[in-house]
């Protein structure tokens, strides 16, 4: 019974339209200020601890790129967030990477794409500054999987030398015949390495002239293991300098996420893990976003 208007509640409430559930809650939320316009927590946003665990393994891997980052968390079991939500919380702590803004020409097509391990083989040379002389480093890469097949780090550059890496990497396996590619360089073009190549029953094709974007693979690797390999230590010895040229090729290959290939390693994508792991990913953020949306519930209720 209403005190004032003598009518029964049930009554009352048919009269003005109003749901029981509805006026039991604002009779249970009597004095208690109305906060149905507060900010209500949404299942993606994350939660303080990531948040947290996002700054801090960034600030402990400074130089990585946010997608890098973010595949790495989630891989070790540190974090499951999204690219675009670890973009965010870097942009609003001002941790985000600043140096790639440069925006580059169209490139041309080149080849078409492997679908599988062992079809391109891409190989190149790069000179290795050693006590103001050079060696030369021979590297293999697949095109599908961007693993390093096999290196040489060699005192010349003949084609002698790039027979004997082309041969062990065979040797490693000895059931693919893959294409060779390569650009043009004397090593390439002269007659000893057109009659190895056909001794061997490869087939060889060379990129175009003045456009090395055709042998993009390996002349990108180049550039990584320049950058964070050759141009940041120092070499005492030869023997020292193939060891260390050796260990960042194993890291390259086992355990860098690279950007071309889903950010997974050169090793899933060349064992066929590569579905595996990105199955393994989304259980992971899927589990995430299940506990996240757990906590965030609990918080408003």
């Amino acid at each position: 019974m209403n005190n004032l208007t003598s009518i029964p509640v049930q009554n009352l409430l048919k009269i003005i339209s109003l749901p029981k559930s509805t006026y039991y809650d604002w009779v249970k939320r009597e004095g208690i200020p109305n906060q149905h316009n507060g900010i209500i927590p949404k299942r993606h946003w994350s939660l303080p601890w990531e948040k947290e665990a996002v700054i801090s393994f960034t600030k402990k891997n400074i130089g990585e790129g946010y997608r890098r980052l973010t595949y790495r968390m989630l891989d070790e079991n540190i974090v499951a967030l999204t690219p675009s939500t670890v973009y965010r919380i870097l942009k609003k702590e001002g941790l985000l990477n600043k140096w790639n803004k440069t925006r580059t020409k169209p490139k041309g097509n080149g080849f078409d794409q492997p679908l599988t391990p062992h079809r391109d083989w891409h190989i190149d040379i790069k000179y290795v500054n050693f006590r103001g002389s050079f060696l030369f480093l021979i590297c293999i890469i697949d095109g599908y999987s961007r693993f390093i097949i096999h290196h040489e780090l060699r005192s010349n550059m003949t084609e002698f030398d790039v027979q004997l890496t082309i041969q062990r990497a065979l040797e490693k396996y000895p059931d693919q015949k893959p294409r060779i590619i390569s650009d043009n360089g004397t090593q390439f073009i002269c007659r000893d390495f057109t009659e190895f190549i056909r001794l061997v029953g490869l087939r060889h094709i060379r990129t175009s002239v003045a456009h090395p974007q055709s042998n993009g693979k390996i002349e990108r690797f180049n550039r990584s293991i320049s950058e964070e390999c050759i141009r940041v230590n120092s070499f005492i010895n030869i023997s020292d300098a193939e060891n260390q040229i050796s260990e960042y090729i194993s890291f390259y290959n086992t355990k860098r996420l690279h950007s071309a290939i889903y950010y997974l390693t050169p090793e899933e994508m060349l064992q066929g893990r590569k579905d595996q792991r990105l199955q393994e990913r989304d259980q992971k953020l899927a589990e995430a976003l299940r506990n996240r949306l757990s906590v965030n519930r609990a918080s408003v209720a």
